[in-house]
C-alpha cells in the first residue's frame, strides 16, 4: 500500500484506494454570502470558484469520475434575479474556465434534462462535451436541470416505450436495462457522496446510483469546502468497512 502524509492535514490516505467516483451536492453558497453580507450571486461565484479547486484535487489524487449537483429541477423555485446569476455564471465558466479542462485531461459530461437551458447554454454544453471526449483522465460529471427523481422518469418512459414498440419484453427489464437508460449510463456509481453545510440529507440526487455510496456530511459551506476537507472526507471513507447489504 501507498500512504501519503497530506500537508494540508493529518489523515493519513491511502493513495491505493481512493474512491474512484465521488459525488458532491455542493451546498452552502448563499449562507456563505449572507454571513458576509454579500449577495447571494456572490456566493454562487465563490461556489464556483470552490469547484474549479476540488476538480484539480480530485484529479491531483487521483479520482476517476467526480460528479457534482450544479443546479437541480428544483432550483428554478428560486428568484428570478438568482436563477439568471446562476446561469449567467454558468455561461461565463463554460465559455472560459472548461474549455481550459481540455489541456488537463479532463472530460466533461453534463448529466439532466438541458433542454429547459437557454439554447447558447446548450450549445455550449455540446461543444465542450465534444471536443473533450477522447479525454482519459478525470471525468467531470455537471448535474444541470438534474433531479432523480425526473432522471427515472425519463429512463422509465424511453423503456416504456421499447416495450410499446414491440423491441422488449416487460419481463425482461434488469436493473443493468434501468442503469443503461439513466444520465450516468456507463458510468460506475459513487463510492462517496459529499454533502456540505450541514445538511444531511439527499435532496433528490442520483437516487438510483448511491444505493450502496458511503456519505460524508461536514458543516463546512461549499464556497470554504477545500484539499483538507477533501481529504477529511475521503480517510472517512477508506476507515469504513462497505458490505453491500451482504451481512
Amino acid at each position: 500500500m501507498f500512504f501519503q502524509q497530506t500537508e494540508t492535514n493529518n489523515y493519513e490516505i491511502d493513495m491505493e484506494r481512493v474512491p474512484q467516483h465521488i459525488a458532491i451536492i455542493m451546498d452552502g453558497n448563499g449562507r456563505w454570502a449572507k454571513k458576509r453580507f454579500l449577495p447571494r450571486k456572490a456566493g454562487h461565484k465563490a461556489g464556483a470558484e470552490a469547484l474549479e479547486r476540488i476538480i484539480e484535487d480530485c484529479r491531483d489524487l487521483g479520482v476517476k469520475h467526480l460528479t457534482v449537483y450544479a443546479f437541480s429541477t428544483e432550483n428554478w423555485k428560486r428568484s428570478q434575479e438568482e436563477v439568471d446569476a446562476i446561469m449567467d455564471l454558468l455561461r461565463q465558466y463554460l465559455k472560459n474556465y472548461f474549455k481550459k479542462f481540455l489541456k488537463d485531461d479532463i472530460r466533461l459530461n453534463v448529466i439532466g434534462d438541458i433542454h429547459r437551458l437557454d439554447q447558447d447554454i446548450q450549445d455550449s454544453i455540446l461543444e465542450i462535451e465534444d471536443l473533450s471526449k477522447d479525454k482519459t483522465g478525470l471525468f467531470v460529471h455537471i448535474a444541470l436541470n438534474y433531479g432523480g427523481r425526473d432522471e427515472l422518469r425519463r429512463a422509465i418512459t424511453k423503456i416504456a416505450a421499447e416495450v410499446e414498440q414491440g423491441n422488449l419484453k416487460a419481463e425482461d427489464i434488469t436493473e443493468e436495462m434501468i442503469s443503461d437508460h439513466l444520465d450516468t449510463a456507463n458510468v460506475p456509481d459513487p463510492e462517496l457522496v459529499i454533502r456540505t453545510s450541514g445538511e444531511e440529507r439527499i435532496s433528490n440526487f442520483l437516487l438510483w446510483q448511491i444505493a450502496y455510496s458511503e456519505f460524508f456530511f461536514t458543516d463546512t459551506l461549499w464556497p470554504d469546502f477545500n484539499r483538507a476537507s477533501l481529504e477529511e472526507a475521503i480517510y472517512y471513507y477508506q476507515n469504513r468497512e462497505r458490505r453491500f447489504g451482504g451481512r
